[in-house]
C-alpha cells in the first residue's frame, strides 16, 4: 500500500484541493434556488419574471397551474441551461486544452466561475442572475479537464486513487456546501440588503481561493510534446460529444467488436434515461419540499446532508469493495431501489415518508453512476477506454440539460405527487433493459 501511494502524482491531490473548493462553492445555492426565485417574483425591477408570467398565463389556466408554481418552471428552465452550457463547454474546452495545455484553459474556466459568482452577489434582478448562470455553465468545463489532468499523470494502478478522490471531493461538497449556502442565508436575512449577497459573496471567496491555490501550486501534465497540433483538428475531433446523433451512435469509438458496440450503445442509452428522469426529479425535489412541506433553506440543507452523508458511507463502505463480478448486479439493484424512492416521495405527506424515499434515492445514487461507469469501461482497447468514458460523460450532461426542464413543466402543469408517479413509471425502462441487455 505504502510503495502504491509513493507512486501517487502530487498534482492529484491539488486537482482533489481544487475540485473541493469549486464544489463547496458551487452547490452552495441548491436549498436557495426556490427562495431566490420567489425573491425575483416579488423584486423584480426588470419586470422579466411578470413578463415570462404573462406569457405562459394561458397555459396556466388551461392546466390550473397555481401561480406560486410558475418558479418550478423558470427554475427548472435555468437548470436545464446550466447544464446544456456545460455539455457543449466541456469537450470544447478538453479540446483547447490538449493544444495549448492544461493550466491556461483551466485558470480561463476558474475566473469565469468566479465573475459568475460576483454577479450573483450583484443580481437585484432576474436579468442578472440569469446572466450570472449562463457565465456560470460556459465555464463549467473545469471538472472534466479535472479529470483529464487526472489522467494525464496518473499510471493505470493510482488512476482509481484519483477517480476515488474526486468521488470524495463531490460527496463531501454536496454535504457541506448547501449547509453553508442556506446558513448564510439565514445570517444574511437580519442585515440590510438583499439576503443572498453573503452566500454568493462567501461562493465568491471560495472560488478566487480555488484560483489562487490552482495557479501557486499546478504544474503543467500536459508537456508540449504531447500536446496535439492543430485546435481546429482537436475542436473537429470534439465534434462526436456534441453532435447527438454520433452520440448515441458512439461513432467515435472504432476498433471493437459489433456485438460489443451494440452493448455499449444500450448501456449507454440506458444511462441516459436514467439520468434524464433522475435529474429532473432530483432538481425538483428543493421545489417539492418548499412549496409542498415549506421547508426553510436551512431545512433543505438538512436534507442535503442526509443525502450526502447516505451516498459518502454507501460508497466509501460498500462500492468501493464490489467485485468486477458483481458489478452488473449492483447497478440493477440500485435502479430498482430508485422507482420506490420516488413513489415515496411522490406520495410522502410527512417527513418520515419522505426521508424514506430520500434514503433508497441516496443509497440508489450511490450505487448506479459508478457502476454503470465501471462496466463502460470495460469496452474499447487501451487507447480507446478515455473516448467511451468522454461519451458516457457527455450523455450524462446531455441528460441533466433535459431533465430538469421535463420535470419543471410536468411538476407546474399536473403537480408533484403524479410527476414522481410518472417517473418512477418510466424508471422500469432502463432497468428491465440492463437487466436483458447483460442477460
Amino acid at each position: 500500500m505504502s510503495e502504491i501511494k509513493e507512486k501517487v502524482n502530487p498534482t492529484i491531490y491539488v486537482i482533489f484541493i481544487s475540485l473541493l473548493l469549486d464544489l463547496l462553492a458551487f452547490t452552495m445555492i441548491l436549498p436557495l434556488l426556490p427562495s431566490l426565485l420567489e425573491h425575483y417574483r416579488k423584486n423584480d425591477s426588470t419586470g422579466l419574471y411578470l413578463w415570462l408570467s404573462s406569457k405562459i398565463e394561458f397555459f396556466q389556466n388551461l392546466v390550473g397551474a397555481p401561480e406560486k408554481y410558475n418558479s418550478v418552471l423558470f427554475g427548472g428552465f435555468l437548470g436545464s441551461l446550466f447544464s446544456f452550457l456545460q455539455f457543449i463547454a466541456s469537450p470544447v474546452v478538453g479540446g483547447i486544452s490538449d493544444v495549448i495545455g492544461r493550466k491556461s484553459v483551466m485558470i480561463i474556466c476558474l475566473v469565469g466561475i468566479s465573475s459568475s459568482y460576483i454577479l450573483w452577489a450583484l443580481s437585484s434582478n432576474l436579468v442578472l442572475f440569469i446572466l450570472a448562470r449562463f457565465i456560470g455553465g460556459i465555464s463549467k468545463g473545469n471538472v472534466s479537464l479535472s479529470m483529464a489532468i487526472i489522467a494525464d499523470v496518473s499510471s493505470m494502478k493510482t488512476r482509481g486513487i484519483g477517480m476515488a478522490l474526486v468521488g470524495i471531493a463531490f460527496s463531501l461538497g454536496f454535504i457541506v456546501g448547501p449547509l453553508i449556502g442556506a446558513f448564510f442565508a439565514i445570517w444574511s436575512k437580519n442585515k440590510t440588503g438583499d439576503w443572498f449577497v453573503v452566500p454568493a459573496l462567501f461562493a465568491f471567496s471560495l472560488s478566487i481561493a480555488d484560483l489562487i491555490f490552482f495557479t501557486a501550486y499546478f504544474k503543467e501534465s500536459l508537456p508540449k510534446e504531447k500536446r496535439a497540433k492543430s485546435v481546429w483538428k482537436s475542436l473537429q475531433n470534439t465534434r462526436a460529444l456534441i453532435n447527438i446523433t454520433e452520440l448515441f451512435k458512439f461513432n467515435a469509438v472504432t476498433d471493437i467488436k459489433e456485438s460489443n458496440l451494440k452493448e455499449l450503445r444500450r448501456i449507454g442509452l440506458v444511462y441516459f434515461v436514467y439520468l434524464f428522469i433522475y435529474s429532473g426529479l432530483e432538481f425538483t425535489l428543493t421545489f417539492l419540499t418548499h412549496h409542498v412541506f415549506n421547508y426553510t433553506s436551512m431545512q433543505q440543507g438538512w436534507m442535503f446532508f442526509v443525502i450526502g452523508i447516505t451516498m459518502a458511507l454507501v460508497q466509501g463502505g460498500y462500492v468501493r469493495k464490489i467485485p468486477p463480478t458483481k458489478t452488473k448486479k449492483t447497478a440493477i439493484l440500485g435502479l430498482w431501489l430508485i422507482i420506490p424512492s420516488f413513489v415515496c416521495v411522490g406520495l410522502a405527506n410527512g417527513p418520515y415518508m419522505l426521508y424514506t424515499g430520500l434514503l433508497l434515492f441516496a443509497i440508489s445514487t450511490a450505487l448506479v453512476v459508478p457502476c454503470i461507469m465501471t462496466m463502460a469501461s470495460e469496452y474499447g482497447n487501451e487507447q480507446q477506454k478515455g473516448t467511451v468514458m468522454g461519451i458516457f460523460r457527455s450523455l450524462g450532461a446531455l441528460a441533466r440539460a433535459l431533465g430538469p426542464i421535463l420535470a419543471s413543466i410536468s411538476f407546474w402543469s399536473v403537480g408533484s405527487t403524479i410527476t414522481y408517479l410518472l417517473g418512477a413509471v418510466a424508471l422500469l425502462w432502463p432497468v428491465l433493459t440492463l437487466k436483458k441487455t447483460l442477460q
